[in-house]
């Protein structure tokens, strides 16, 4: 145990809208032997600085979650589910919540947050947020991108093509001071919180740094039935 408390945040709260004709949400759909979810779970479940995995997902599935982690994850007593919010950033502040209400906040404490469905994320990756989160205050998983990004306002024509090597793409983990988020969401209007995606934009809306960790290539997010033969190929190379 360290003196930080660091908590593993998994957002699951997505219903999978871009899978098609699914009857479950994506980060229920088996890969190899176990759900996306639990391969995932596991990355955070077997290192030791977390003190807690807090899972949210939508409020009808957290009885088949709870079961999934008892028949895959026997005796892990540190693993919590909860309801998951309308939006990724009312699910992370869901959990930082909970966090308050029932573990305490201080301003060392620190989230891993984390998609569901990024079952590749490794080791390092994790580590790295936890170190960046602790001597930063907030840091984002990051690859620098391999494609021309183009922007469009209007859908039809092209508005800028930003300078590749200024360009990354976003992946998961995002790690925070859990306070401090809270603090920088609180301050924003409704309308300034109906823009966001990303929980690293509340901190850049706010002028607050946000520290790059280099991700991997394979640290995929399982999006649509294409990413699903990508994916059991990257688990048949491990």
């Amino acid at each position: 145990m360290s003196d930080h408390q660091i908590y593993a945040v998994i957002l699951a709260g997505g219903i999978g809208l871009r899978m098609g004709n699914m009857e479950k949400p994506k980060q229920y759909i088996e890969l190899g032997e176990k759900p996306i979810i639990i391969h995932t779970i596991e990355k955070f479940y077997i290192n030791s600085k977390f003190d807690k995995v807090i899972v949210l997902c939508p409020t009808q599935w957290i009885n088949h979650t709870e079961d999934l982690i008892q028949r895959f994850l026997p005796h892990s007593n540190n693993i919590v589910v909860i309801s998951a919010g309308e939006t990724r950033n009312e699910t992370i502040m869901n959990a930082i919540a909970y966090i308050e209400e029932n573990l305490g906040l201080d301003d060392q404490t620190i989230i891993v947050t984390h998609d569901a469905v990024r079952p590749f994320v490794t080791h390092r990756i994790i580590e790295e947020n936890i170190k960046c989160a602790l001597q930063y205050g907030a840091c984002d998983t990051v690859i620098p991108s391999s494609d021309t990004i183009v922007m469009s306002k209007d859908q039809e024509s092209i508005y800028d093509i930003p300078e590749r090597k200024y360009m990354y793409q976003g992946q998961t983990p995002q790690s925070f001071k859990a306070k401090l988020l809270k603090e920088l969401y609180e301050k924003l209007n409704d309308s300034q919180k109906a823009t966001l995606t990303d929980a690293a934009k509340i901190c850049i809306m706010n002028q607050v740094d946000v520290h790059l960790v280099k991700g991997e290539v394979f640290n995929i997010k399982i999006t649509y039935p294409f990413d699903i033969e990508v994916a059991k190929s990257l688990l048949g190379g491990k």
